[in-house]
């Protein structure tokens, strides 16, 4: 019986351990990103430019420069990038796009865009608004969870 609960108290304690380890190592990477928002606050700028194409692609299909490339961190050399080819002043010009405004740029048309460095940070139309992608159909799960929360 007592080598049961040594054990219970081993697993509690390695619990434990690795969730402070986690609370710290999270609190760092949080400062990190914090930093690095400001920085690309402070390098944003506004740019008109066409956009051609727009893909998820890995990193090493993207076409980026290769400099960049070699500074990505090595996990992240095997997720797909949104990655947005866009006519800018003369230049075509390979640009990483964020997740959360993929969705809606538009291909093949003018757009005015916030810019820091080759990241696209916001889009806005140029004539006029954008137009909002279609709503993908929701799953079976997802309609269930709506149901549950409406009755709440």
């Amino acid at each position: 019986m007592s080598t049961v609960l040594q054990v219970l108290f081993v697993i509690l304690l390695v619990l434990i351990v690795a969730l402070v380890v986690l609370y710290f190592v999270g609190r760092r990477m949080q400062k990190k990103q914090a930093a690095q928002q400001e920085q690309m606050e402070a390098a944003k700028q506004t740019v008109s430019m066409l956009i051609i194409d727009k893909k998820k692609l890995p990193i090493k299909q993207s076409g980026l420069p290769q400099m960049v490339i070699d500074q990505t961190p090595k996990l992240m050399r095997r997720s797909k990038l949104p990655i947005v080819k866009a006519k800018v002043g003369p230049r075509i010009m390979t640009l990483v796009s964020d997740a959360a405004i993929f969705d809606s740029i538009p291909v093949k048309k003018e757009v005015k865009a916030v810019v820091s460095g080759i990241y696209i940070m916001e889009v806005k139309g140029v004539r006029g608004p954008l137009e909002k992608a279609p709503q993908k159909k929701k799953g079976f799960m997802a309609k269930l969870k709506e149901k549950v929360s409406r009755k709440k």
